[in-house]
């Protein structure tokens, strides 16, 4: 299968092209800046407009006269939401994803037929602060929610609506656990510098999934296996959310810390305004899990948070 991904040289989009990849798929990235470091053939678009590159979308017939070969797409685009909620930055991290999938989407359309499947990247911050609520997909979104989430997610969402293709799944992903991401490495950080208390009030839920799962999820999603997806809205979380204190507990433990300083409200807004980057990505938090892959059938090698960390940062000590 060629699967075609937007948003293939960001963290995720780099794990899932290298998982494809070495099952034998033709991964063709599509990207504004090629780099020389990422070992997939890559395409220029400009992630608003359809160009040239909408020909990778075309089916191409193969040798002998057999049907032509599948086409998937993948749509990770979009900024990394580490920024201020400030009305530019959220206008662009809307923009940045709402422009890419409708690009998306009218190239789809104009192709000759229409792609196999389709991954469609979300959010489980489109639900925003969910409180004490269980959510799985089936939970309505709030209204109208903190505008850096629910506000950007939704439109998000809409934007593929049209999509000329056999199945989708919006897949809503949570926090994936995998080593060298920005927020594990600064919770892990605070955690080694003594500070790896509950931040808040630590009774935030925090959903999560490992990296190997989450690749096992949008496999899925394009027809790959372990098992086979529905079409429709996907929670990427692992069946055991915690909340933000148990959170910062199993880190300690990963880092060999037994107690840490705990970081209050006031004192984490503060920080945010240093590091230019939105308070609410810590003190907010949703208690997510998947009717969906449950129904499915889906196994996670990583249900507990304590074997997830061990895996991705070490043993705990």
């Amino acid at each position: 299968m060629r699967i075609v991904v937007a948003g293939g040289s960001g963290a995720l989009g780099r794990a899932l092209c290298g998982d494809l990849a070495a099952r034998g798929h033709d991964v063709v990235v599509l990207t504004r800046s090629p780099s020389r470091d990422l070992p997939h053939r890559q395409v220029v678009w400009d992630g608003r407009t359809v160009g040239p590159w909408a020909a990778e979308l075309e089916a191409e017939p193969a040798a002998g006269g057999d049907p032509a070969s599948d086409v998937a797409v993948v749509n990770l685009a979009g900024r990394l939401v580490d920024a201020r909620p400030t009305a530019r930055n959220i206008a662009d991290l809307r923009g940045s994803r709402v422009d890419a999938t409708r690009a998306l989407v009218a190239a789809s359309t104009g192709a000759g037929r229409p792609v196999a499947r389709w991954l469609q990247a979300s959010t489980t911050a489109i639900w925003s602060d969910a409180g004490e609520r269980r959510l799985d997909e089936r939970s309505p979104l709030p209204e109208p929610g903190l505008a850096q989430m629910t506000g950007v997610a939704r439109p998000w969402e809409a934007s593929v609506e049209g999509a000329a293709t056999q199945h989708l799944v919006v897949l809503r992903t949570s926090i994936v656990l995998a080593p060298g991401t920005p927020a594990l490495d600064r919770l892990l950080l605070l955690s080694r510098l003594g500070l790896g208390g509950p931040v808040g009030s630590g009774r935030q839920w925090f959903s999560w999934i490992h990296l190997d799962d989450w690749l096992a999820v949008a496999r899925s999603a394009l027809g790959l296996g372990p098992v086979e997806l529905p079409d429709g809205v996907v929670v990427a979380a692992a069946p055991h959310p915690v909340r933000n204190a148990e959170l910062m507990a199993g880190l300690r433990r990963v880092v060999g810390r037994r107690v840490g300083l705990p970081t209050p409200s006031w004192l984490l807004r503060l920080g945010a305004l240093a590091l230019r980057t939105d308070p609410e990505l810590a003190l907010t938090g949703r208690s997510c899990t998947s009717a969906v892959l449950a129904a499915a059938g889906f196994r996670f090698r990583f249900d507990h948070l304590d074997e997830a960390l061990a895996d991705v940062v070490g043993p705990a000590a």
